[in-house]
Parts: C-alpha cells; structure tokens; sequence
C-alpha cells in the first residue's frame, strides 16, 4: 500500500511502513519492497508514523531515528503504548549506545546504513515470521477505562453506550496520551506533536484542553481519574 495526497493504493501481501525523511531511501524501499509482493506505506517524519500505524495498522515497520519533527526512538516508545508491531530501526546511527537506547525503547531489530538490501529483507521476514508466530496486539488498539472506552483505530471515543464528539485537537492531545498510557508525556511533546514545532512553548493550551476532555470524559472533572497532571512536567494516562 501506498498513500500519496490522500490516495490509497493496495497490492496484495503484508503492509511495511517505511518511515524516512530521505526521499532516495523511502524509493529504493518502496521499490524493493513492492517487486517483492508486500504493500508500501510511506511517512515522513513521526507524527505522520503514529497516525499511520492506528490508521493502517502495518504487518512491519521499518523506522529511521533522524526524523525532522521527533526522534525515531520517541516514535518507538509511542507505538510500544499500544501496539506489539514488529519495528526495525534503519539508521545512519552504528554507535553501540544508539542501538541500545533504540532496542531499550522497544525496537525488535537494528539496521545501520548504508544497508544491503538483501539482508534487510532477511530482518524484514524474520520480523513479520515472529509477529505472525506470536500475533499482534490488535486488541491494543481499544483502550477500555471505566468510564470511557478509546478506539484508536476508528478515532472515537464512547461513554455511557454514546460516542463523544470530540475536536480534532482533543482527540490529538487524548491520543497521544492514550499511546503513552502509563507513561508520562512531556508538556512539549504534547505541544510539538499536536500543535507543531512553533508552539512547544505554549503551555496554556494543554491547560484548556485538559480541561474540556475532563468535563467530557472524566466522572468527576475536578477529581480525574485518567487524565492526570504531573505538575511542572506533563500529563499521563492511567486507566
């Protein structure tokens, strides 16, 4: 599969998302790839990853860590908040200490460039063989809490047998927690992803809108349950 502007494209055999900024790598994998039977999605940079993989839910993923807007490993630690996906970092990083921190944060495998492709291949199987072995942890994807259940896939948010309306910037700010449940989120984080880069300063509006989804989620809004502060730092999710 292929998303380009919004158009889909889908061969038959199993989806690797390609994550890179470098445009000759994203085409020579795409190319590979596709001769070879699987379906190619492609992301730009981080935030693009994460909404890839709930959207289109990826056999493999295959990461570079420089990203423009977030480090490879923040991407990394995102998905393992939900999702089991095979990842194989593909970066021009080869210190011992980068594959580490990489491996740390939940990466199933670690290619340095330049690569062969053949023995990329040869990962890539490997990778989606185990995925397949042990299988995926779609149910990762509906996050149930005991007021409110998440679906991460279709992007709706139920209580109380109803959906919640939700603004694209509350879902924004509910979904990147919900990734992270159990994890403490970075005020800037949470303002670089949602907003972007020219907001990361901007703290008053993670107040306002952690505000609004506790009215709309929460049982008691002045007591939340699941949509916590950590004062000073960020914000976390607990079911």
């Amino acid at each position: 599969m292929s998303v380009e502007n919004g158009t889909v494209r889908q061969p038959a055999g199993d989806t690797v998302l390609v994550v890179d900024d470098e445009p000759q790598i994203v085409r020579a994998l795409r190319i590979n790839l596709a001769a070879r039977g699987y379906r190619v999605v492609t992301a730009h940079d981080g935030s693009a990853a994460l909404r890839a993989v709930a959207e289109v839910r990826p056999d493999v993923v295959v990461l570079d860590l420089g990203l423009p807007d977030m480090d490879g490993n923040e991407v990394i630690a995102g998905l393992r908040g939900w999702t089991s996906v095979p990842i194989i970092v593909l970066s021009a990083r080869g210190d011992s200490s980068d594959k580490v921190r990489a491996l740390d944060a939940g990466a199933d495998d670690y290619v340095t460039k330049p690569f062969g492709m053949d023995e990329l291949l040869a990962r890539l199987r490997a990778a989606v063989r185990r995925s397949a072995t042990s299988g995926q942890d779609e149910a990762g994807a509906v996050v149930e809490t005991g007021s409110f259940t998440v679906d991460l896939v279709a992007k709706k948010v139920i209580r109380d047998g109803k959906e919640v309306h939700l603004t694209k910037t509350e879902w924004g700010v509910l979904e990147l927690l919900v990734r992270n449940r159990g994890r403490l989120v970075a005020q800037k984080q949470l303002l670089h992803e949602v907003w972007g880069p020219a907001y990361d300063t901007e703290s008053h509006y993670l107040r306002v809108y952690l505000a609004q989804l506790r009215r709309k989620l929460e049982r008691e809004p002045s007591r939340p349950r699941h949509l916590l502060t950590e004062p000073g730092m960020g914000y976390r999710f607990e079911l």
